[in-house]
C-alpha cells in the first residue's frame, strides 16, 4: 500500500512539475487591440504567425523562474528561419572552441579559409576588423550587430552540417537543421562540403589546422511547400509552391530556448547548455544588445545601420533611437516574406523583463523571390505593437521582487 502511495505521490509530483504552455493568453491580449492586431487574429493561417512569450518572475534571491504563453505553435507548420540560425551558430562555435580546449585557439585567434572545392574561396583578410584578419570573435560581433551572411557563413565552415546538428541534438533540439549557408545558392552536395581552416597566432604561425568536413549522414526531407509561385535564378516566373523541403529549418520555441539558455545559463540544466565560458557568456550578452552605432571594428554608417536596426520587436521599422534605460538582446531574420524576432528585453529604469520571440509572413500576393514582400506594411508594425503590448502588460503586472540584472549588464 505504501509503495503505490508514494509512486502515485512521485508520478503527481512529476505532472505538476511540468511547465504547462498556456495558450491562449497572448490571443485574448492581441483582441484587447483589434486595430492593431485584428486582421492578423481574422487570418492566422495566411499569415502563418506563431508567438512565443516567457513571463519572468525573481524570488528574493534574484533567481528567475518562468511560465511559457503560445500562439499558434505549431511545429508542423513550416517557417524559413532566415537569419535567425545565425545565433545558435554563434553560440555552437564557441562551444567547439571549448571543446577543442587547444592552446592558442580562441575566438580571437586568426584564421585562414582554404578552397577544397567549387565555388569555394579562399578567405583570409576582414577589413571591419581592428586587425584586418577574419575570427570566431569579429563573425559573432557582425552577426549580432548587423546579421552579416558572409559572417554566419565563416561559422557555417568553421562547425559543418554533420556538427551542427549533432550538437543541437545533443542540448535537445533533435529537429533543428542548419544545412544551407546563406545567400551563397549552394546546392546541397556543395552544402555538404566545407572548407579546410588554419588558425594562426601573431607571429603567424601555424596552431592548428582543420580539415575540410563532409557530412555523410542522411537529412530529412520536410515536405513544406509555400507560395503561389517564384522566381528562379534566371528571373523566370514559375508558378508553382515553391519548395522548401531542403532548406534549413529550426522550431520557434527552439530558437526561444536557446537564446534563455545564454541569457539564464545557471538556470538551464545541464543537459541542454552550450560549453560556455562566463567570459563567452557575457561575450555574448554585449553583443546581442550592442547597437551597430555603438560599435567599432565593426564600424558601420549610421545611414543605413540606424540604433534600431535589427531590433524588430519593440521599435519596429523606426529609426529613433531607443530609450536609454530598454536594452534588446536578440537575433532578427526576413527571407522569402518571413519575418522572425527571438528577443529578450529589460528596462532597466522600471525593472520590466520578459523574453518573446515571433513569426509572421508577409506575402500577400504569394510570390516568392519578386523582392514585393509586406514587411513595412505588416511585418514590422507587427512587432513594433507586439512589442509594446506586452512590455505595457509587464509594466503593470505584480511582481513581489524586482528584478536585479547586474549578472546580464555588469
Amino acid at each position: 500500500m505504501k509503495f503505490w502511495t508514494v509512486t502515485l505521490f512521485l508520478i503527481l509530483t512529476t505532472l505538476c512539475s511540468k511547465a504547462q504552455v498556456n495558450t491562449t493568453f497572448l490571443e485574448n491580449l492581441m483582441r484587447q487591440k483589434p486595430e492593431q492586431f485584428g486582421d492578423i487574429l481574422n487570418n492566422p493561417n495566411d499569415y502563418r504567425v506563431q508567438l512565443f512569450y516567457t513571463q519572468i518572475d525573481r524570488d528574493k534571491n534574484n533567481v528567475p523562474h518562468f511560465k511559457e504563453f503560445s500562439y499558434r505553435l505549431n511545429p508542423s507548420e513550416y517557417f524559413y528561419p532566415a537569419s535567425t540560425v545565425k545565433m545558435p551558430l554563434a553560440i555552437l562555435a564557441l562551444d567547439k572552441l571549448n571543446t577543442l580546449n587547444i592552446p592558442g585557439v580562441n575566438k580571437s585567434t586568426m584564421m585562414y579559409y582554404d578552397s577544397v572545392g567549387a565555388r569555394q574561396e579562399i578567405i583570409y583578410n576582414n577589413p571591419y576588423s581592428i586587425n584586418g584578419k577574419q575570427s570566431i570573435e569579429q563573425a559573432i560581433k557582425e552577426i549580432f550587430l548587423v546579421s552579416d551572411n558572409n559572417a554566419a557563413n565563416r561559422l557555417f565552415e568553421f562547425m559543418g552540417q554533420e556538427s551542427i546538428h549533432s550538437k543541437l541534438a545533443e542540448k535537445g533540439y533533435n529537429d533543428a537543421y542548419i544545412r544551407n549557408r546563406l545567400e551563397l545558392g549552394r546546392t546541397q552536395e556543395e552544402s555538404r562540403q566545407t572548407q579546410a581552416i588554419d588558425f594562426f597566432n601573431e607571429d603567424g604561425k601555424k596552431i592548428y589546422h582543420q580539415d575540410a568536413q563532409y557530412n555523410k549522414q542522411q537529412l530529412p526531407y520536410y515536405n513544406a511547400f509555400l507560395g503561389n509561385g517564384y522566381y528562379n535564378g534566371d528571373d523566370s516566373l514559375v508558378m508553382k509552391p515553391l519548395d522548401f523541403s531542403v532548406k534549413n529549418r529550426i522550431y520557434l520555441n527552439d530558437l526561444h530556448h536557446i537564446l534563455q539558455s545564454v541569457i539564464f545559463y545557471d538556470e538551464t540544466p545541464h543537459k541542454n547548455r552550450f560549453n560556455l565560458t562566463k567570459d563567452d557568456r557575457q561575450f555574448l550578452l554585449k553583443w546581442m544588445h550592442t547597437l551597430p552605432t555603438e560599435s567599432q571594428y565593426p564600424t558601420y554608417d549610421s545611414v543605413d545601420y540606424w540604433p534600431a536596426y535589427c531590433k524588430f520587436m519593440f521599435m519596429g521599422a523606426e529609426k529613433s533611437p531607443i530609450p536609454s534605460n530598454i536594452k534588446i538582446f536578440n537575433k532578427v531574420g526576413d527571407a522569402y516574406g518571413f519575418l522572425l524576432d527571438i528577443t529578450y528585453i529589460v528596462d532597466t529604469v522600471n525593472k520590466v523583463e520578459f523574453m518573446l520571440s515571433g513569426v509572421i509572413y508577409c506575402n500577400k500576393d504569394g510570390i516568392i523571390n519578386d523582392s514585393k514582400y509586406d514587411y513595412d506594411a505588416v511585418g514590422y508594425p507587427f512587432y513594433k505593437n507586439m512589442g509594446r503590448l506586452i512590455y505595457d502588460y509587464e509594466l503593470k503586472r505584480k511582481k513581489t521582487f524586482l528584478p536585479n540584472f547586474n549578472d546580464i549588464l555588469p
